[in-house]
This record gives C-alpha cells, sequence and structure tokens, in this order.
C-alpha cells in the first residue's frame, strides 16, 4: 500500500520528513484521521523539524482539545517553520470543520508574545493573524495589533496587523452581530 515499506501510523509520520514520501504520507494519515492522532501528537517531538512541521499541519485539520495545549507548546519550537504551522493550526478556523478553536485564554498569551519578539517575520504575521481573533473582545490584542501596524520592521508583519485592527478590512468583516 502507498508504496511504503511499512504503513503503520508511526512509520507514516516519520515518512513527513522524507522530501520523497511526505505528501502520500500526508493524504495517508489525514484520511484515516482520529485514528492516527496519537501518532501525530508524537510526531511533534521528533527531531526532524518536517516531521514536526507536518504533525502540526495535520492537527489543523484534525485538531482535538488534547492537541490545542501541544500546539501551543509547538509555538516555542525553533524551527520557523514549524512555528509558523503552530499558529496557522491555532488560528485557522476554515480547516478545522465546525470543531471550536481555542479560546484567548489558552492561545492569546503565546501569540502576543511572538508578535513581539519573534525574530521571524513570518512567525509574526501568523501570530497577528491569532491575535487578530481576539481583536473583538480582548484590548491587549488591539495594543498589540496597533504597535506592531506601527512599528514592525517588516512590512508584510505591519500591513497583516493593520488588517486585524479596528477600521482594518479583517476587523470590520468579522465583527460581531450586532455590534456596528
Amino acid at each position: 500500500m502507498l508504496g511504503f515499506v511499512r504503513t503503520d501510523n508511526e512509520a507514516l509520520v516519520s515518512c513527513l520528513g522524507d522530501p520523497q514520501r511526505t505528501v502520500a504520507a500526508y493524504r495517508e494519515l489525514l484520511r484515516r484521521g482520529k485514528n492516527a492522532v496519537g501518532a501525530i501528537r508524537a510526531g511533534l517531538r521528533d527531531g526532524n523539524p518536517a516531521v514536526r512541521e507536518g504533525c502540526c499541519r495535520l492537527l489543523d485539520h484534525l485538531v482535538d482539545t488534547e492537541s490545542t495545549d501541544e500546539l501551543v507548546l509547538m509555538a516555542d519550537d525553533p524551527d520557523a517553520r514549524v512555528r509558523i504551522a503552530a499558529f496557522h493550526a491555532l488560528a485557522c478556523d476554515r480547516c478545522k470543520g465546525g470543531t471550536c478553536a481555542p479560546g484567548p485564554d489558552r492561545v492569546l498569551e503565546p501569540a502576543l508574545h511572538h508578535l513581539v519578539a519573534d525574530p521571524d517575520p513570518h512567525v509574526r504575521a501568523m501570530a497577528a493573524e491569532l491575535v487578530g481573533k481576539f481583536a473583538h473582545s480582548d484590548p491587549r490584542a488591539v495594543a498589540a495589533l496597533r504597535a506592531s501596524h506601527a512599528d514592525d520592521p517588516s512590512p508584510a508583519v505591519r500591513k497583516k496587523a493593520g488588517w486585524f485592527t479596528p477600521g482594518g478590512t479583517v476587523y470590520e468583516r468579522i465583527l460581531p452581530s450586532g455590534t456596528e
């Protein structure tokens, strides 16, 4: 099956680090869904950053309550690609198929920290998306986004932060009903 020597979940997770096999392994793990989540969570501790990144991307689609805390921990991974994938998984509602996204009590503090302090501009941009989810409900989010919009060294981060500040395109589009 799939041209792999082994096709158990753990073997497929390790194949996420092989450029020749990553796409097929990813698709098969996604197809296996909840049955593969334990192996995917274990893959977050793999020594290969490509495996950790792939596991974050899979958990974006297969998220469950137990995985949220692990994704928050991945926001501090030494590899920027892993941090980007972790923040995307925490921020993106579209990929989750109706599953409830984590609340500010679990994700806002790490997102605020990385929006201000992460050395990678792509990570800061993803952190801005996560912080932006709380711009209507938490003044700290608005303050951090405004500061990033004004002062971030990256034009892309400044632009994205501006989308989520009051008056920004995304901020206005996601206004909670009854707050116009």
